[in-house]
């Protein structure tokens, strides 16, 4: 199973996109930014990437600000 990385703007974001997984039973983990990719925020979400465009469709509904999605 593939991974990817979305990415977001501040740690708010973050982490009111960790509560969403949370809430939705998406399979998730916080990690930090890996080095050839940049952030302003540190940290970003670990999903499976088949997921990619559920979890960006829950967080958009949520208002929840990305700054990209990137396969690991």
């Amino acid at each position: 199973m593939s991974q990817g990385v979305i990415l977001f703007p501040s740690i708010h974001f973050a982490i009111r996109a960790e509560k969403l997984m949370k809430e939705k039973g998406i399979s998730y983990k916080l990690i930090p930014v890996p080095r050839p990719l940049s952030s302003d925020c540190g940290v970003c979400l670990r999903i499976p990437w088949e997921k990619k465009e559920e979890v960006l469709g829950i967080l958009a509904q949520s208002a929840v600000k990305v700054d990209g999605a990137h396969p690991l």
